[in-house]
């Protein structure tokens, strides 16, 4: 069993769903997923996680929970981002099988069996594909580019990694390497950790409550993230190496300016000219690209060096970031049907 649980699995399956200034989607959104996911008679339990809302959700998440003891409320003490709240919400669950959902309603519990029984057949992930997206055209053409760039960096294929609806087993991902922004590429923690993945068409609702927490404004945090999820998983335990590559280029671009500056020496001063102007001209040209060439060399030389350096230190980093154990970026005020203290070191009865 994976080491980040407090307690052995209890349940067959967790429903996490983060939850930001949702107030009027949380009733109807708890009562659909108790229905559907109650005909599949399994073991379960719903995890909503409150990620700071200041829209009267916490009331409302209260209410749910009161009322149904399978239901469990974490409520952040501040606003943490979707995946911090993905990733606490996966770190206290108990189920098996641990599905994602988002909080708007646009995903359908009707279609959780479906990936359940998909899940089922070996794969580690599967992961939803809104094929018939309910959102603006801006929205899905810019979803499409965007996700045929990042199958193409990552090599995960999946159509829409931005489907938060998927089916993940216990062993899928550790949630204590998630931060910043990276629920998006869920699928690609699975891969790297050699999990298959498989993809099924889910459906998608328009949104009838609430406001989108997305927009335009979010493309710069993709590609950022994106850049971000590369170095991580491609250099996650050997960063001097992405280093070493950026050293490299320079220590070459300095080679070239170095070649440059001895071309220079070789070939000498230029012939005076008659004009005692031009000669001053031609001398003038001649020292400043000796100039410009020892150091553009000098300084792209002393660049791969500190480069290099600065590949050590994060090797260093890296390696004592592996060794601490026990810290979380998430802040817990308050939980309703659920602990998150010592008492989840055992399991229950």
């Amino acid at each position: 069993m994976s080491h980040y649980h407090h307690a052995q699995p209890t349940l067959d399956l967790s429903v996490v769903v983060p939850i930001y200034n949702e107030r009027d989607n949380v009733l109807p959104l708890a009562a659909n997923i108790l229905r559907e996911v109650g005909k599949l008679g399994k073991s379960f339990e719903i995890i909503l996680v409150n990620d700071g809302s200041r829209d009267g959700s916490a009331q409302a998440l209260d209410d749910v929970a009161a009322r149904d003891a399978r239901i469990r409320v974490l409520h952040f003490a501040g606003n943490r981002g979707q995946t911090i709240a993905i990733a606490a919400g996966m770190y206290y669950s108990l189920g098996r099988v641990i599905v994602l959902m988002d909080g708007d309603r646009q995903n359908d519990p009707a279609d959780i069996g479906r990936l359940l029984d998909k899940l089922g057949e070996g794969f580690a992930c599967v992961s939803g594909w809104r094929q018939d997206r309910q959102d603006t055209g801006l929205r899905r053409f810019v979803s499409q580019v965007a996700n045929g760039v990042v199958r193409r960096v990552t090599g995960v294929p999946v159509h829409d990694l931005g489907c938060t609806l998927k089916a993940y087993t216990r062993e899928a991902i550790d949630p204590t390497q998630l931060f910043g922004e990276m629920h998006r590429f869920l699928a690609v923690y699975v891969q790297d950790r050699g999990g298959s993945i498989a993809e099924l068409v889910v459906k998608h609702h328009p949104r009838t409550a609430g406001e989108s927490k997305y927009g335009m404004s979010r493309a710069a945090r993709v590609v950022t993230d994106l850049l971000l999820i590369r170095i991580l998983h491609k250099y996650r335990t050997r960063p001097s190496h992405m280093f070493a590559k950026v050293s490299q280029y320079l220590f070459l671009l300095a080679c070239v300016f170095g070649l440059f500056w001895l071309i220079q020496l070789v070939i000498g001063m230029p012939e005076p000219a008659d004009n005692l102007w031009e000669s001053h001209v031609r001398l003038q040209r001649a020292l400043i690209g000796r100039s410009v060439s020892w150091l553009s060399a000098l300084i792209l030389g002393v660049g791969a060096v500190l480069v290099m350096v600065g590949g050590l230190v994060c090797e260093l980093v890296i390696r004592t970031r592996y060794q601490l154990t026990g810290q979380h970026p998430w802040d817990i005020a308050r939980t309703v049907n659920a602990e998150t203290g010592s008492s989840r070191d055992t399991p229950a009865p």
